[in-house]
């Protein structure tokens, strides 16, 4: 048990690392301010209405995947209806937009490059970790 929560813990701290690292480098590299931990700031009204609606629509396919999985069984499970998989739709689209709404609106040009870099070495990292096990 300990084996297992001492693994999970030093891959964990890894990674967070590893993001930390990638984003001090490229935020010094493109010149883009530090935002806040913890807190989304929208780039205008149009980008919040557009991430609500991305949110939302995101907890009715979380709920609607769920209903049917529960209908369907658990030996029949359709992995694009699992909650990590539209999690991981949610977060790539609502960056994507972010990344669009920075490029048009935003004063600091570099700020859609550095949210582009943050998609792509996220899903790096994510499919790293997937393909080689590394979640047991």
């Amino acid at each position: 048990m300990y084996g297992v929560v001492s693994t999970f813990l030093i891959v964990f701290g890894i990674i967070l690392l590893l993001v930390v690292l990638f984003n001090t480098i490229m935020r010094k590299w493109l010149r883009v301010e530090k935002k806040k931990f913890f807190s989304y700031n929208h780039i205008n009204e149009k980008h919040k209405k557009i991430d609500w609606t991305i949110r939302i629509t995101t907890i009715i396919a979380i709920f609607i995947g769920y209903v049917i999985s529960i209908m369907r069984g658990s030996t029949e499970m359709i992995w694009a209806l699992q909650p990590w998989f539209i999690l991981l739709v949610f977060i790539v689209v609502s960056e994507m937009v972010r990344a669009i709404m920075e490029r048009k609106y935003a004063e600091n040009p570099n700020d859609y490059k550095f949210t582009i870099s943050q998609i792509i070495f996220f899903l790096i990292l994510f499919f790293t970790l997937y393909k080689t096990d590394f979640f047991g």
